[in-house]
Protein backbone atom coordinates (compact mmCIF):
# COMPACT_ATOMS: atom_id res chain seq x y z
CA UNK A 1 0.00 0.00 0.00
CA UNK A 2 1.12 3.91 -0.29
CA UNK A 3 0.91 5.59 2.59
CA UNK A 4 2.21 8.80 3.71
CA UNK A 5 4.02 9.22 7.06
CA UNK A 6 5.89 11.96 9.45
CA UNK A 7 6.28 13.06 13.00
CA UNK A 8 7.51 16.09 14.87
CA UNK A 9 10.98 15.90 16.84
CA UNK A 10 9.56 13.67 19.60
CA UNK A 11 8.73 10.86 17.14
CA UNK A 12 10.96 10.72 15.20
CA UNK A 13 13.54 8.00 16.29
CA UNK A 14 9.83 5.86 16.10
CA UNK A 15 8.93 7.08 12.30
CA UNK A 16 12.16 6.40 11.15
CA UNK A 17 12.09 2.77 13.03
CA UNK A 18 8.28 2.27 11.02
CA UNK A 19 9.25 3.83 8.29
CA UNK A 20 12.07 1.29 7.61
CA UNK A 21 9.69 -1.67 9.11
CA UNK A 22 7.05 -1.07 6.32
CA UNK A 23 8.83 -0.27 3.65
CA UNK A 24 10.47 -3.70 3.92
CA UNK A 25 7.37 -5.13 3.91
CA UNK A 26 6.80 -3.71 0.46
CA UNK A 27 5.04 -0.61 1.21
CA UNK A 28 5.46 2.63 -0.60
CA UNK A 29 6.05 4.71 2.11
CA UNK A 30 6.23 8.82 1.78
CA UNK A 31 8.34 10.37 4.44
CA UNK A 32 7.05 14.04 4.66
CA UNK A 33 9.68 14.72 7.63
CA UNK A 34 10.77 15.31 10.31
CA UNK A 35 14.20 14.29 8.29
CA UNK A 36 16.38 15.17 11.98
CA UNK A 37 15.86 15.58 15.53
CA UNK A 38 14.56 19.44 15.68
CA UNK A 39 13.52 20.80 18.96
CA UNK A 40 11.88 23.62 17.82
CA UNK A 41 9.70 22.08 14.80
CA UNK A 42 5.81 21.78 15.27
CA UNK A 43 3.75 18.58 15.21
CA UNK A 44 0.95 20.55 13.75
CA UNK A 45 2.98 20.93 10.85
CA UNK A 46 3.90 17.38 10.44
CA UNK A 47 0.08 16.89 11.22
CA UNK A 48 -1.27 19.02 7.72
CA UNK A 49 1.32 17.59 5.82
CA UNK A 50 -0.02 14.16 6.40
CA UNK A 51 -3.71 15.61 5.96
CA UNK A 52 -3.03 17.42 2.96
CA UNK A 53 -0.92 14.55 1.29
CA UNK A 54 -4.21 12.78 1.48
CA UNK A 55 -6.50 15.17 0.44
CA UNK A 56 -4.28 15.63 -2.61
CA UNK A 57 -4.56 11.51 -3.27
CA UNK A 58 -0.86 11.09 -2.98
CA UNK A 59 -1.74 7.91 -0.76
CA UNK A 60 -5.06 6.80 0.86
CA UNK A 61 -3.58 6.86 4.58
CA UNK A 62 -0.90 8.01 6.91
CA UNK A 63 1.01 7.39 9.50
CA UNK A 64 1.39 10.25 12.70
CA UNK A 65 4.07 10.22 15.48
CA UNK A 66 4.22 12.54 18.10
CA UNK A 67 5.59 12.60 21.81
CA UNK A 68 2.18 11.37 23.17
CA UNK A 69 0.07 11.05 20.07
CA UNK A 70 -2.54 13.67 21.01
CA UNK A 71 -0.93 16.65 19.20
CA UNK A 72 -0.68 15.81 15.97
CA UNK A 73 -4.54 13.55 16.41
CA UNK A 74 -5.92 16.86 17.35
CA UNK A 75 -4.11 19.00 14.85
CA UNK A 76 -5.07 16.01 11.88
CA UNK A 77 -8.63 15.96 12.59
CA UNK A 78 -8.87 19.82 12.27
CA UNK A 79 -8.52 18.63 8.61
CA UNK A 80 -11.82 17.57 6.60
CA UNK A 81 -11.53 14.51 5.37
CA UNK A 82 -9.49 13.22 7.62
CA UNK A 83 -10.20 10.73 10.40
CA UNK A 84 -7.30 10.01 12.43
CA UNK A 85 -7.25 8.02 15.67
CA UNK A 86 -4.51 7.59 18.16
CA UNK A 87 -3.99 3.89 18.72
CA UNK A 88 -2.27 1.88 20.94
CA UNK A 89 -3.11 -1.10 20.75
CA UNK A 90 -3.79 -3.26 17.48
CA UNK A 91 -7.86 -4.14 18.24
CA UNK A 92 -8.16 -0.05 17.93
CA UNK A 93 -6.03 0.11 14.91
CA UNK A 94 -8.24 -2.18 12.85
CA UNK A 95 -11.56 -1.43 14.28
CA UNK A 96 -11.02 2.33 13.72
CA UNK A 97 -10.98 1.52 9.53
CA UNK A 98 -13.16 -1.36 9.99
CA UNK A 99 -15.92 1.07 11.81
CA UNK A 100 -14.72 4.28 11.06
CA UNK A 101 -13.42 4.62 7.99
CA UNK A 102 -10.07 6.09 10.01
CA UNK A 103 -7.40 6.77 7.05
CA UNK A 104 -4.91 8.01 9.73
CA UNK A 105 -2.76 6.11 12.46
CA UNK A 106 -1.32 7.69 15.25
CA UNK A 107 1.32 6.71 17.50
CA UNK A 108 2.50 8.40 20.78
CA UNK A 109 6.69 7.28 20.84
CA UNK A 110 6.79 7.85 24.28
CA UNK A 111 3.92 5.51 24.96
CA UNK A 112 4.48 2.45 22.28
CA UNK A 113 8.12 0.47 21.53
CA UNK A 114 8.79 -0.32 17.88
CA UNK A 115 7.20 -3.99 18.25
CA UNK A 116 4.28 -2.70 19.37
CA UNK A 117 3.91 0.00 16.55
CA UNK A 118 4.71 -2.28 14.35
CA UNK A 119 2.06 -4.67 15.06
CA UNK A 120 -0.40 -1.51 15.30
CA UNK A 121 0.09 -0.06 11.87
CA UNK A 122 0.52 -3.70 10.17
CA UNK A 123 -3.65 -3.85 11.83
CA UNK A 124 -4.42 -0.53 10.71
CA UNK A 125 -3.62 -1.02 6.77
CA UNK A 126 -5.00 -4.87 6.76
CA UNK A 127 -8.26 -3.11 8.32
CA UNK A 128 -10.87 -1.99 5.52
CA UNK A 129 -14.26 0.03 6.08
CA UNK A 130 -16.76 -2.42 6.50
CA UNK A 131 -19.51 -0.62 4.09
CA UNK A 132 -21.71 -3.29 3.89
CA UNK A 133 -23.00 -3.09 7.12
CA UNK A 134 -25.95 -0.52 7.75
CA UNK A 135 -24.53 0.86 10.98
CA UNK A 136 -21.52 1.61 10.24
CA UNK A 137 -22.38 3.34 7.15
CA UNK A 138 -25.20 5.44 8.88
CA UNK A 139 -22.84 6.32 11.27
CA UNK A 140 -19.88 7.54 9.20
CA UNK A 141 -22.85 9.52 7.10
CA UNK A 142 -23.72 10.66 10.61
CA UNK A 143 -19.89 11.87 11.20
CA UNK A 144 -19.52 13.31 7.50
CA UNK A 145 -22.72 15.46 8.04
CA UNK A 146 -20.89 16.73 11.21
CA UNK A 147 -18.18 17.69 8.82
CA UNK A 148 -20.29 19.13 6.42
CA UNK A 149 -22.33 21.28 8.74
CA UNK A 150 -19.70 23.24 10.16
CA UNK A 151 -18.01 23.50 7.12
CA UNK A 152 -20.76 25.34 5.60
CA UNK A 153 -20.87 27.40 9.06
CA UNK A 154 -24.24 26.32 10.16
CA UNK A 155 -22.71 25.13 13.99
CA UNK A 156 -22.68 26.92 16.43
CA UNK A 157 -19.41 28.42 18.59
CA UNK A 158 -21.62 28.96 21.45
CA UNK A 159 -22.39 25.77 23.66
CA UNK A 160 -26.32 24.92 23.91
Amino acid sequence: MKLVIASDHAGFPLKEEVRAYLAKAGHEVIDLGAYRVEPLDDYPDFAERVGEAIKRGDAPRGVLICGSGVGVCVAANKIPGIRAGMCHDTYSAHQGVEHDDMNVVVLGARIVGPALAFEVVDAFLRAHFVNTEERFVRRFNKVMAIEAKYLRGDGSANPA
